[in-house]
């Protein structure tokens, strides 16, 4: 059983146009309400193919109610802790092409008795997990090491602690010495300190991450792929090009991906960028199901003992 915890969730309104002209009146040709936070879209993607996972997150308002009936029809088990704020409402624009913009507002500022009633439902929650995914933004106002200190929390409880945010967040939560991050590209940069412009680069950022005690690095790269980091060693993985229709929740998919393929090595990075895949080609936030996935087209590079230099993004 996988336990996810989402921080800072919302509701995730996804409108489709042909493009985007700021400043003029345009017609939407569809659009779709989701349950949305990363945390949210894990537990989602994990139990449309039949693995049990347990969302855990903070509730209030009307959008606190609405995200709980649009949870209770997608199935995971729900554990809410209930503030005085109300949950956020996110819209995200995306055009023909693929190209999204996404406003984001900032969230309910949780009091610390909220803040610790939420840590405390999660550590009672991880109990029997496998893994506790520590997912998304904090909400305004949440110490930038409560990720840290809840994974100082939990280790040595019995599930291991994956972590997929970013920021000041992720950089102190690396301190922790997760089990797993799955940063993407920018993340990844924002933590060495340099771009990120080829494949060597990640594997080299990724490594100095695995070197100061995180196990395992998963970074993905959008219509590049993914490139899985455990210890010393390092693969590439891509997937066919599939039209993308909504890149929203993709990473989160590709996380959940890797996670129900038992967090290992290249297998589970193709089964990650399988599902990530199959998420972007489908409309706002989705989380794609069995018959949405494919393996056709999915390539596997070991990195380990390879020249990198030809490797570009």
């Amino acid at each position: 059983m996988i336990v996810t915890l989402t921080a800072n969730p919302s509701v995730d309104r996804t409108i489709e146009v042909a493009a985007l002209r700021p400043g003029t009146v345009i017609r939407a040709g569809a659009s779709r309400v989701d349950a949305g936070g990363k945390g949210v879209n894990v537990a989602r993607a994990l139990v449309a193919h039949g693995c049990k996972a347990t969302a855990v997150l903070p509730s209030g308002g009307a959008e606190g109610a609405q995200l709980e009936a649009l949870l209770a029809d997608s199935g995971p088990d729900l554990v809410t802790v209930r503030v005085a704020g109300s949950i956020r409402a996110n819209v995200t624009v995306v055009e023909a092409d693929g190209t999204t913009t996404k406003l984001n507002e900032p969230g309910p500022r949780l009091s610390g008795a909220e803040l610790d009633a939420l840590a405390a439902s999660l550590i009672e929650a991880a109990a029997p997990a496998s893994w506790v995914v520590l997912c998304g933004s904090l909400s305004p106002g949440a110490p930038a090491d409560w990720y840290a200190g809840l994974t100082r929390r939990l280790r040595g409880t019995g599930p291991r602690v994956a972590i997929d945010t970013s920021g000041p967040p992720l950089a102190m939560a690396i301190a922790a010495q997760p089990d797993l991050i799955k940063p993407n590209r920018e993340e990844l940069a924002e933590l060495a300190g340099r771009p990120i412009d080829t494949i060597a680069d990640v594997v080299g950022a990724a490594l100095t991450l695995t070197a100061s005690g995180v196990h395992t690095v998963l970074t993905s790269l959008g219509p590049a792929g993914a490139v899985l980091v455990r210890g010393d060693a390092a693969w590439h993985s891509t997937a066919a090009a599939l039209e993308p229709r909504s890149t929203v929740g993709a990473g989160d998919a590709m996380l959940a991906g890797y996670l129900a393929a038992g967090a290992g090595g290249p297998g589970a990075l193709a089964e990650a960028v399988a599902w990530g895949s199959a998420a972007a080609a489908l409309p706002g936030s989705r989380m794609p199901g069995p018959g949405d996935i494919t393996h056709a087209g999915i390539h596997i590079t070991d990195l380990t003992t390879g020249n990198l230099a030809g490797f570009r993004l």
